[in-house]
């Protein structure tokens, strides 16, 4: 079948090329509503699909970006980037999501891949082992944000919460319930949310006159947490309050106490950094860090497409507040712990 071109569809709506270019780039301003319904049909009837490479190449640019996230199966991610392709959406723009599964060699895989396909900009939920490229970017002034994730050494727009104040917040919440003896489960403190977090729970216990208990402090690989948690609760004195980093160290928690049969919060009180779906009709309910991930996902877009379309944006960190979200699981129960 021959090829159906943008002079054909001019031809059958008896209109010129350039009006139906600036109908397929839904520039309407000069144009009337009976030759859009015009150029509609004829583009209906012939068939018309617009050569979007074509137009990439007129335009310098392709009206897509890349998404690279660290770890695809934890949930804020997931809402981050629903976030993120919800704004594209909205202004005409496609993202494609690519998983490093916190492994830098495949973050770097996935930038040189992706600015290979000239996508106009990277949204990058950065393992922060890539600096060089990182700079590289940034030296040539090429449109990325850094998201969930700070990078020192780099001078690029990031956009994260507030990680240190919300754990604070959530440990003086436990204190004020009477709990002294409150533990801390994180996987490797090897990026900038965990190792805030566990600054946030230290700074609580010391302004609160508690000691800080290494015992107490859980980091580890998510596959080792659970036997990290046997060999806590076989200490004489055992936490009574624990705090889960993030909602994959919260699963392991959650085992571990329906093996043990804990009870919640009568044995353990429990609090979780991340928006669980499911906290507010678990029984009991479950007190979480909720972290506004939509906010912080459209944000990062915004400042995206501000660079791609070369407006000033400052290459700062844009911090959110996060909010502690009291259910059942931290307030009530035992906090006397095991004397």
């Amino acid at each position: 079948m021959k090829k159906v071109t943008m002079a054909d569809v001019a031809k059958e709506a008896g209109v010129s090329k350039s009006t139906v270019s600036q109908y397929l780039n839904k520039r309407y301003e000069h144009m009337g509503d009976e030759t859009r319904e015009k150029i509609r049909l004829a583009i209906e009837k012939l068939g018309y699909r617009p050569n979007y490479i074509a137009r990439s190449l007129k335009q310098k640019r392709t009206a897509m970006i890349g998404i690279i996230v660290a770890n695809i199966m934890h949930g804020i991610s997931t809402e981050i980037s629903r976030a993120i392709e919800d704004f594209c959406h909205e202004h005409d723009m496609h993202a494609i999501v690519c998983n490093a599964d916190d492994d830098p060699v495949k973050e770097r895989k996935y930038i040189e891949m992706l600015r290979a396909r000239q996508v106009d900009g990277l949204i990058i939920f950065p393992t922060g082992e890539n600096i060089e490229l990182y700079k590289q970017m940034e030296q040539e002034r090429y449109p990325v944000v850094f998201v969930d994730r700070k990078v020192t050494d780099v001078n690029i727009s990031t956009v994260v919460v507030n990680n240190k104040e919300a754990v604070y917040e959530a440990v003086s919440h436990l204190i004020k319930n009477g709990h002294r003896d409150i533990a801390m489960v994180t996987p490797p403190l090897t990026i900038y949310p965990r190792m805030e977090r566990v600054k946030g729970y230290k700074q609580a216990l010391e302004d609160h006159n508690i000691p800080i208990k290494q015992a107490f402090m859980i980091s580890a690989e998510v596959k080792n947490i659970v036997n990290h948690l046997e060999a806590m609760v076989a200490l004489p004195k055992k936490p009574t309050a624990l705090v889960a980093a993030n909602d994959l160290s919260f699963f392991e928690v959650m085992k571990f106490i329906k093996k043990h049969r804990i009870l919640i919060p009568n044995d353990l009180a429990v609090i979780v950094f991340d928006n669980i779906p499911f906290a507010s009709i678990a029984s009991p309910t479950i007190t979480t860090i909720a972290q506004p991930a939509y906010d912080m996902g459209k944000k990062a877009a915004e400042l995206l497409l501000k660079q791609v379309n070369e407006e000033r944006v400052d290459s700062k960190l844009y911090t959110f507040p996060c909010t502690l979200v009291i259910r059942e699981s931290s307030v009530g129960g035992s906090a006397k712990g095991n004397q």
